[in-house]
Formats: structure tokens, C-alpha cells, sequence
């Protein structure tokens, strides 16, 4: 079976807003989960208590398998390209952007990379709540790089009183229509949101400290789909500052129904930021299952194959804000299909058509299009 791409997810955001803060929380909280991080300018990313120092052409390789480098943007492609080689085994790639960095165009890089063992992950863009409004005076561009963003960090909200951070969210709202906005304190997010924990006993190299804060604890990964209104590590957070965000679970027996399937992809609710899992439609000729990947506009299916033993059928982790799960069950539930023997072969062209490589044709989706990216 292939190796899956790797996502490329791009952390962006105006000076002081709390990148680097968010980036370092999600390599101490990664439990092993592998994770390079591209820094787009010079400064230092702390990992427990090691220092890295950010230089040009510098690459350091931790014991838990966290890779940092600081790269000119000229460059990314190769530095992805070396990243992604599979014998380094890395679940993610987070690129921070530089504070006064074009997010579009980094997007456009990684859309445009010929690397088939990448594949973009969504732009998270980080919003400073004390500083929003004498941010957007200084950099009016700040609205344009919201309805880039597949989600919206509302950083150091514990400044803000209920009131101003009602305000914000309206104003990012505007601007970042149906997307999910996370309130967050020093940029304690849920990992969950961007990363996927690598089960304990799938982790590579020696004992690090995530497999030490493992011991006598309960494991946390996801052995079912969590339950809507729970959060995806299944902590006590009553006392955080983040709100909870829904994790929706699906599974059918049943093939799906391409066509009413793409309909539910193609007009997915607002707040939904995150779809993975696997796809069983039946329609005879193809394959037996496709590998989904779906981040803000962004998707792709894979096809691949399942092992001896397993059953056909449909699994699926949905994940977003305010979202209403009973409705996107039944929203699911209506794509079944009792006889896909019957379903016509055309049906599944909207499907091969975010199948990477397949067409080199009109077939073929617009990355620009696809990201939202203006033309």
C-alpha cells in the first residue's frame, strides 16, 4: 500500500501574534506524533528545555523525531522534499510563516510542488485579540489573509473582555465566512485540531518524554470516533479558555452514493474544518476504498486497497466548530447506497476528479481554486 502525503499545514499571522508560542505548545503536546517545522525567518523554537537555534541551511534532528529548520522561502520546496522522505516517518509538516510573510504565496509553493509525498494541509491563521484592531490600522491586508484561512486562532483572548472578543469574531467573521474560530490563551490550542497522535506502540527511536508521561496513564488515542460536544483528547479543559469544538464519527456498512456524497462535500456546514477517513462506494471497477483528506476548501482522495480481513465500509472523523453533528449524521446518512451495482460509472467522476494524477486534463481541479486562493 502507498504511503500517504504528508500535510503541509502553514501558520501565519502579523508580528507578535503568537506563532512561535502556538508552534512550540504543539511539539510539547505532539505525544508521538512526528512533526517538521519549517521556520520562515531567524529566531529560536524551544522544545522542552532544548534551545534551537534558527540558521540558514540548518537541520536538527531531536530524539523524538521533531525536525526544525529555517529556510528561505526560495527553498521551501527542497526543504519539504526533505522532510517528506519516508524514512524519516514525519506525520506532519508546520511551516510559521514569517509575521510579515505573504500566506498566499506560500500556499501557491506547496500547491505548485511536484512532491507526491506531500500534500497541503490548510492555512491556520493566528490573530492577535489585544492588538486586532491596531493591527488591521497598520496592515489592511489583514482581512485578506482571514478569507485565506481554513482556521482562525484568536489568540491572547484572555485579554479581552467577553464583549471585545464577541466583537472580534463578528469582525473576523466578515472576512473568514463559515470558517472555525478557536479563542486561545498563549496559544493553547488542542493539538487534535492539526496533528494526529501516533498510536504508543508505532513510535520510532528512543524513550522520550511523551512515552514517560504515557506511563500508568490512559493512552488517548483514538480508539473510536469521539462523541460531538467532547474534546478529541478527551481532557477536563472546563477551565480553559478555548471553547470545545465537536468531533462528529461515521461509519457505514453500507457503500456511499458518489454523487450525493460529492453534494455533501461540495456544500459542507460552516465550522467544519477537518475530514479524514475512509471512503467505500462499491461501484464496480473501482477501487475498493478511497483514503479521504479534506482541510477547509481544500480535498483529495486516494485510492488504495484494503487489507485481508478488513470489512468494506465507510469511516469517517469529522471535525469543526459549532457545528450541529445530528445534522451531519443525517447529512451521511443520506448518501448510502443500498445498490451500488446499479450506480452508473460516471457517477464517480466528481470523485476521480480530486484524485492527484489521474487527469492532466480539464478533469483536474485548480489548486488555486481548490485553497480559495483568488486569481
Amino acid at each position: 500500500m502507498s504511503r500517504k502525503p504528508v500535510p503541509v499545514v502553514v501558520l501565519a499571522g502579523f508580528l507578535g501574534s503568537g506563532k512561535t508560542t502556538l508552534l512550540n505548545h504543539l511539539l510539547r503536546q505532539s505525544r508521538g506524533t512526528r512533526i517538521g517545522a519549517v521556520v520562515n525567518d531567524f529566531g529560536a523554537i524551544e522544545i522542552d528545555a532544548m534551545t534551537v537555534a534558527g540558521q540558514v541551511d540548518s537541520m536538527v534532528s531531536l530524539g523524538d523525531g521533531c525536525l526544525c529548520c529555517a529556510v528561505d522561502t526560495s527553498e521551501l520546496d527542497e526543504y519539504l522534499g526533505r522532510l517528506s522522505r519516508p524514512d524519516l516517518r514525519i506525520d506532519v509538516i508546520v511551516i510559521e510563516a514569517s509575521g510579515l510573510a505573504e500566506p498566499q504565496e506560500l500556499i501557491r509553493m506547496i500547491l505548485a510542488s511536484g512532491n507526491p509525498d506531500i500534500v497541503y494541509g490548510g492555512l491556520v491563521q493566528v490573530v492577535d485579540a489585544a492588538e486586532f484592531d491596531a493591527t488591521r490600522s497598520r496592515h489592511p491586508e489583514t482581512d485578506r489573509h482571514l478569507t485565506l484561512a481554513d482556521l482562525v486562532v484568536l489568540n491572547k483572548a484572555d485579554r479581552v473582555d467577553e464583549a471585545g472578543r464577541a466583537r472580534i469574531r463578528a469582525a473576523v467573521g466578515e472576512h473568514a465566512v463559515g470558517v472555525p474560530v478557536i479563542s486561545a490563551a498563549y496559544g493553547q490550542i488542542d493539538p487534535g485540531l492539526l496533528i494526529d497522535r501516533r498510536p504508543a506502540g508505532e513510535r520510532v527511536g528512543q524513550l522520550s518524554f511523551d512515552d514517560l508521561r504515557d506511563d500508568g496513564e490512559p493512552d488517548g488515542t483514538d480508539t473510536a470516533p469521539a462523541e460531538a460536544g467532547t474534546r478529541a483528547d478527551g481532557g477536563d479543559h472546563s477551565g480553559h479558555l478555548h471553547e470545545l469544538y465537536e468531533s462528529v464519527g461515521f461509519v457505514s456498512a453500507e457503500p456511499m452514493n458518489p454523487r450525493r456524497f460529492m453534494e455533501f462535500l461540495d456544500a459542507r456546514p460552516d465550522g467544519l474544518y477537518r475530514i479524514k477517513g475512509f471512503v467505500h462506494f462499491g461501484v464496480p471497477g473501482h477501487p475498493e476504498k478511497y483514503t479521504l483528506h479534506a482541510v477547509g476548501n481544500f480535498l483529495r482522495f486516494y485510492p488504495s486497497t484494503r487489507a485481508e480481513g478488513d470489512e468494506a465500509r465507510t469511516e469517517l472523523v469529522l471535525i469543526g466548530s459549532g457545528i450541529d453533528a445530528g445534522a451531519v449524521r443525517g447529512r451521511l446518512d443520506s448518501c448510502r447506497e443500498h445498490a451500488p451495482q446499479d450506480v452508473p460509472a460516471e457517477s464517480m467522476w466528481g470523485v476521480l476528479r480530486y484524485v492527484p494524477g489521474l487527469s492532466e486534463g480539464p478533469g483536474e481541479p485548480d489548486a488555486a481554486e481548490e485553497a480559495g486562493l483568488p486569481y
